[in-house]
């Protein structure tokens, strides 16, 4: 591998696309879809159309340890061609970038995208399409996307811009949302305190996250006892999540990679996501409910059922994330539901 620096290409504000009309099918966030649930998810057009690019977004608090699992992402030998987009706050671009080795002992680090002066879902959001875009224009030169977002970051409006429905044949799909947190600070940082009573970004990080890497584990004082005990706090926070302990997040790549967390799912993984063992309700923040039913359903009543929670604040609380499947009467197909906010 050459030891130039890897190429940072240039950002621009663009206006953002308009939606397309939405397909009575289409898996639309908060819309209730016609899924063949039973399928493995695998997209493809059958019409020579390239596999979409995965997205693996990687966050978590301040110090947790992201850029530590991209390094090891990078330097591991997995075959992989690995694209990184990486968003810190600071007007110094060049200081994360050299924080992140070249990849020399392992996959081959094609394209780097910096975003600068600001927070990927907030301020910069269409400079980082833009970006995506720019990247796609080298598609034969990287086979899968590393977003490593700043510890301040709020997933939800990334994954909600990553996230299209597969009938849409989108160049890329978000693969999965990777949070890092800190084993030996965590339950500090879930006591941080907002303005407000806002929600912190450390809640927020695991509520929005498909696998939750525990990391520094060694550094807990408790030992084994005080890890099962974040565990917990972890899933009373979101029950869906798997969560991986590591030690300077060496992990096993398979936990990180092809998760495909947002596409269409066997229906018999979907019931064992949903039940969830029996676990003690503490006051929290952040929670997972959980409930299910034997009858079939009415599609039209699930979808007002849907608009009043989603869109009428039927709901006191607010809504970061939802996953189901539906029995619905008069048809032969399972229905999926995946929401993201």
């Amino acid at each position: 591998m050459e030891d130039d620096a890897p190429l940072a290409i240039p950002l621009f504000p663009t206006s953002p696309q308009p939606h397309s009309t939405a397909d009575p099918h289409e898996s639309v966030p908060g819309q209730v879809s016609e899924t063949p649930a039973s399928g493995d998810g695998a997209q493809g057009s059958g019409d020579g159309q390239a596999e979409p690019v995965g997205i693996t977004m990687i966050t978590g608090y301040l110090g947790a340890g992201k850029t530590t699992l991209v390094n090891y992402i990078l330097n591991e030998r997995h075959g992989r061609r690995i694209a990184v987009i990486l968003n810190e706050f600071g007007d110094e671009l060049g200081i994360e970038k050299a924080m992140v080795n070249d990849g020399a002992g392992g996959a081959l680090v094609e394209e780097w995208v910096e975003l600068g002066n600001g927070c990927v879902c907030c301020s910069v959001k269409h400079s980082f399409v833009q970006a995506l875009e720019q990247l796609l224009e080298r598609r034969e030169k990287f086979d899968h996307i590393l977003l490593e977002t700043t510890g301040l970051a709020n997933p939800g409006p990334v994954a909600a811009v990553l996230w299209v429905d597969d009938q849409l044949e989108s160049p890329v799909h978000l693969d999965s949302i990777v949070t890092v947190v800190d084993a030996r600070n965590l339950k500090q940082q879930l006591a941080d305190s907002r303005e407000n009573g806002a929600v912190n970004e450390a809640y927020l990080q695991i509520a929005f996250a498909d696998v939750v890497l525990l990391n520094k584990v060694d550094l807990v004082t408790g030992g084994t006892t005080e890890v099962e005990d974040l565990e917990a706090q972890i899933h009373n926070i979101n029950g869906l999540v798997k969560i991986v302990r590591s030690e300077r997040c060496q992990v096993d790549l398979k936990d990180v990679f092809e998760r495909r967390a947002y596409r269409a799912q066997p229906s018999a993984d979907l019931e064992t996501l949903l039940q969830l063992d029996e676990r003690d309700v503490h006051d929290r923040m952040v929670g997972t409910i959980s409930f299910s039913a034997s009858e079939t359903t009415d599609l039209a009543k699930v979808n007002d059922w849907l608009g009043e929670l989603l869109w009428e604040g039927g709901m006191d609380s607010e809504i970061y994330r939802m996953k189901g499947i539906f029995n619905i009467h008069g048809s032969d197909n399972m229905y999926m539901l995946q929401v993201v906010f």
